[in-house]
């Protein structure tokens, strides 16, 4: 009889322990639809500011965490420090008192979801650096309470959110899954794509555990058209490493077919643009000076690096590193021809560099090959001015923060009076046949300058 009393109770109690657990989620599931949810971005950059800017405009009430005081001013003031996201529209969700801009994580008690979008770069040894993950999830713990949701967006290695958010968020005995919910979901934003909002584009969610994917879904499905459920948050991570590494191996192979194709004296656009007129079985991809972006470069070695833990060599991924960091030499070797046919040297030549940005149409310069170029045409001893539309001043960071730029106007006298103009990003605010006509050399690593025939003499494709 005292056996079977202590087994109901030991059922009893069970039930009650996942009757709590349940209704902690539903809760939160409950404040989602009505905005009732208060969500949180923690690292307000390219990543974290426009999805501010999306869950704002769907009507939720959003924290903005960063240690950066300098972004947390111009905010408060209405004022925005990325392209892609107006003032207008800061200054509005503002006005709405839809925004809390601030340094203090503190606020973050009062978020009911907190979005971790912190960068992942790699250490000067090319290893996966999430120090700035691991120090978010430490601030988030100190104040985490029961229901919360965390999401982490960096791009980062699989298992990174087991293996580094998770420890840290339980530290104080709360446990994923039953007091707060642990998701991976990685940011897919295209910079400079007006064909695919952030809105529209899918988001790929993954969790710790059950609960933890479906407060995710929940919350992700009130402001973007499609979620894609996957089974874990490694798979999650995964596929977003997938995705950047699809992009890093064909560009490389485009890249090496570029200098493949110039020996031969073979105009690679051109091959592109063929192929390309196949309705199936190819997608065309374009070569350049080098890559760019936060992702690109970047992210193929965090699964190069997690794949030595299981004694696999990833040997796409290295060949195509190694052929993409050669871009800049390449470009070097191109403009250094350009001018020994001209007779004159790179050391003491004038050189202007149009673009700084990685990509076209942005503002964006992080791990832009631009940096590269500037480092290697110093090391020659040319002078270097560079124009940028949409990057008026920049101080460099990382390997070349001794670089402090100023973006020049771009005028004929400006194109007299260099040795050499470099194409490095293709902005359209740029007037491709004012440049050709008045530069006396042009070295256009974007075709940029396809069909000025009249002055194809002085235009080098690198």
């Amino acid at each position: 009889m005292t056996r079977k009393v202590t087994t109901e109770t030991r059922d009893n109690g069970g039930a009650a322990v996942a009757a709590r657990d349940e209704a902690v989620l539903d809760a939160l599931l409950r404040k989602i639809p009505t905005r009732d949810a208060r969500v949180a971005v923690m690292g307000l950059g390219y990543v974290g500011l426009p999805l501010i800017r999306l869950f704002a405009s769907k009507g939720f009430r959003v924290i903005g965490c960063d240690v950066d005081q300098s972004k947390i001013d111009q905010l408060n003031r209405g004022r925005s420090y990325i392209k892609s996201v107006p003032s207008a529209t800061i200054a509005k969700h503002l006005a709405n008192k839809q925004l809390l801009a601030t340094s203090d994580f503190r606020n973050l008690a009062s978020a009911d979801a907190i979005f971790v979008c912190v960068p992942t770069p790699l250490t000067v040894e090319g290893k996966p650096d999430v120090s700035a993950i691991r120090q978010t999830a430490k601030a988030i713990g100190a104040s985490l309470r029961r229901g919360q949701l965390i999401i982490l967006e960096s791009t980062s290695y699989p298992g990174t959110t087991r293996e580094v958010m998770l420890p840290e968020l339980e530290r104080r005995g709360l446990k994923c899954g039953k007091d707060f919910f642990l998701a991976f979901s990685p940011e897919r934003e295209d910079p400079g794509n007006k064909d695919f909002t952030m809105e529209q584009i899918p988001k790929i969610v993954g969790g710790i555990d059950g609960p933890s994917r479906q407060a995710a879904s929940a919350l992700y499905s009130e402001v973007v058209a499609k979620v894609v459920e996957v089974s874990s948050c490694e798979a999650a991570e995964a596929a977003k490493l997938l995705e950047n590494i699809y992009r890093c191996v064909n560009i490389a192979l485009v890249n090496e077919l570029k200098m493949c194709f110039d020996r031969m004296d073979i105009d690679v656009w051109e091959v592109i643009g063929a192929a390309a007129s196949k309705p199936f079985g190819f997608q065309a991809f374009y070569p350049g000076p080098g890559l760019g972006g936060h992702c690109i470069p970047i992210d193929p070695f965090y699964l190069s690096w997690k794949a030595r833990e299981f004694q696999f060599n990833t040997r796409f991924i290295d060949l195509a590193g190694e052929l993409n960091t050669q871009m800049p030499y390449y470009v070097m070797a191109k403009l250094e021809e350009g001018l020994r046919g001209q007779g004159k040297k790179l050391a003491g030549a004038r050189i202007l560099m149009l673009g700084l940005a990685y990509k076209k149409d942005i503002d964006d310069p992080r791990e832009s090959p631009a940096f590269k170029m500037l480092e290697l045409l110093e090391q020659k001893g040319a002078t270097v001015a560079y124009n940028d539309p949409n990057i008026p001043k920049y101080t460099a960071s990382g390997h070349h923060k001794h670089l402090k730029l100023s973006s020049v106007a771009v005028t004929p006298e400006l194109l007299a009076s260099v040795d050499a103009a470099l194409i490095v990003t293709n902005h359209s605010d740029y007037d491709y046949e004012t440049i050709a006509k008045h530069a006396p050399l042009i070295v256009d690593t974007r075709n940029a300058c396809a069909g000025l025939l009249q002055w194809r003499d002085k235009i080098i494709r690198a």
